[in-house]
C-alpha cells in the first residue's frame, strides 16, 4: 500500500480539525454534555470512521478497507475498556462534572501523541525484524489470559477498583507546587509570586500516562490486523478522538458490560495466534525449521478477522446486558436503587 504525501496530509488535517472543533466548540465552555449532545457527537465520530473506510476502499481497494475496519473496531473495543480506568481516575480526583470534558480531551491528545510514537517504533521493528511478530503474539495471548483473570476476579469479589497514582504523576506532584483544589478549569496559576499547577493538570497527566499501559496491548493487536502504518494511525486516531463523547454516552452502561473482559480476551487471543501464525509463515529463525517458512495453518483472511471481532463484540454486549437484567430482577427494586446510586457516585456531580 503506497500512500501519497497528500494522503498523510489529509489524515493529519482531519485529526487536527477534529481536535480544534472539540477544543473551541466544547472544551472552552465548561459544561456537562447532555445525553443528546453525547449521542450526536458519538454518531458523528463513528460515521467519520465509516466514511474514511469507504474512502480507503475507493482508493486502495477492499482488502485495505477491511484491515482498517478490523483495526478500528479492535482499537475502539479496547478503548471502551480504557473508560473504566478513566472513571476511576476522575472519581479519585473528584473532578467536577463540567470540567471532565477538558480533562478527557487533553488526556486523549497526550495519549494520541504517545501512541503515534509507539506506532512509528513498531513499524520500524516489523520492517526490520519479522521475529517481532512472535513477541507481539505471545504478549497478546498473555494479555488475554490476564483479561480472563480480571473478569473472574471482578465477578468473584464484586469490588470497585481503586486508582493508584502512577510513578510519573506522583513525580510531577512532588516536583511542581500544586494547589489544594481546582481553580475553575485552569491548569496553571500564579500565586504569591510562584507558578503552581492545579489538580486538573494532574488529572490530564494521569489520563494520558494511564493510556500508555493500554498502548502496550493495543498497538501489537492492530499490527496483527494490518502492517500499514497509515491504517494503524488512522484507526487509533478515530478510536481515541471519539472516546470523550463516548465516555459521557455510556458511562452509566459500563457497569453492565460485565463480560467485556472475556470478549476482549477472545479478540486478543485470536489476534495473538494470528500474529504467531504470520510469523511462522515469514519465519527466518535458523533454529526453527532451518529458517524456512512453516505454513501448517493458512492465514485467516481480512474478512474472517473482521467477522470474529464483530461477532465477539455483539455476543459480549448482548450476553452482558441479558445477564445484568436477570441479576437486577433477582435483586429487586431496593437493590437496583442502591446499585444506581453506587454507579452515580463513581463520578461526583459538580457542587
Amino acid at each position: 500500500m503506497h500512500v501519497h504525501l497528500l494522503g498523510w496530509i489529509g489524515l493529519i488535517t482531519i485529526i487536527v480539525a477534529l481536535i480544534t472543533v472539540d477544543i473551541v466548540g466544547h472544551v472552552r465552555k465548561p459544561h456537562a454534555p447532555t445525553m443528546k449532545e453525547a449521542t450526536t457527537w458519538s454518531i458523528g465520530y463513528i460515521s467519520l470512521a465509516v466514511l474514511f473506510g469507504v474512502l480507503v476502499w475507493a482508493i486502495y481497494g477492499g482488502q485495505y478497507a477491511g484491515q482498517f475496519y478490523a483495526g478500528w473496531l479492535t482499537e475502539w473495543s479496547l478503548s471502551v475498556d480504557n473508560l473504566f480506568v478513566f472513571i476511576i481516575i476522575l472519581g479519585a480526583f473528584r473532578v467536577p462534572r463540567e470540567y471532565q470534558q477538558k480533562a478527557l480531551m487533553y488526556g486523549i491528545i497526550i495519549a494520541l501523541v504517545l501512541r503515534f510514537v509507539f506506532i512509528a517504533l513498531g513499524a520500524v521493528l516489523i520492517s526490520q525484524f519479522s521475529w517481532v511478530f512472535y513477541l507481539f503474539g505471545a504478549f497478546l495471548i498473555y494479555t488475554a489470559i490476564n483479561q480472563v483473570r480480571e473478569g473472574a476476579h471482578k465477578k468473584d469479589e464484586g469490588e470497585d477498583e481503586e486508582y493508584h497514582e502512577n510513578t510519573f504523576t506522583a513525580w510531577v506532584r512532588k516536583l511542581v507546587p500544586t494547589t489544594e483544589g481546582f481553580v475553575g478549569n485552569r491548569l496553571v496559576i500564579s500565586h504569591g509570586g510562584r507558578l503552581m499547577i492545579t489538580p486538573l493538570l494532574l488529572v490530564i497527566i494521569a489520563l494520558g500516562s494511564a493510556d500508555l499501559m493500554f498502548a502496550f496491548d493495543s498497538i501489537p493487536a492492530i499490527f496483527g490486523l494490518t502492517q500499514e502504518p497509515y491504517l494503524v494511525m488512522a484507526a487509533n486516531a478515530f478510536s481515541l478522538l471519539g472516546l470523550r463523547q463516548l465516555f459521557f454516552l455510556i458511562d452509566g452502561l459500563l457497569e453492565r458490560l460485565i463480560y467485556l473482559s472475556y470478549g476482549l480476551a477472545v479478540i486478543l487471543s485470536f489476534i495473538g495466534f494470528k500474529l504467531i501464525n504470520h510469523a511462522l509463515h515469514e519465519n527466518d529463525l535458523s533454529f526453527l525449521n532451518s529458517g524456512k517458512p512453516i505454513e501448517i495453518v493458512p492465514e485467516p483472511s481480512n474478512l474472517l478477522s473482521l467477522a470474529v471481532i464483530v461477532v465477539t463484540l455483539v455476543v459480549t454486549a448482548v450476553a452482558s446486558l441479558l445477564a445484568t437484567r436477570a441479576m437486577q430482577r433477582k435483586q429487586g427494586p431496593l437493590s437496583q436503587a442502591v446499585s444506581a446510586e453506587s454507579a452515580r457516585r463513581h463520578i461526583p456531580e459538580a457542587d
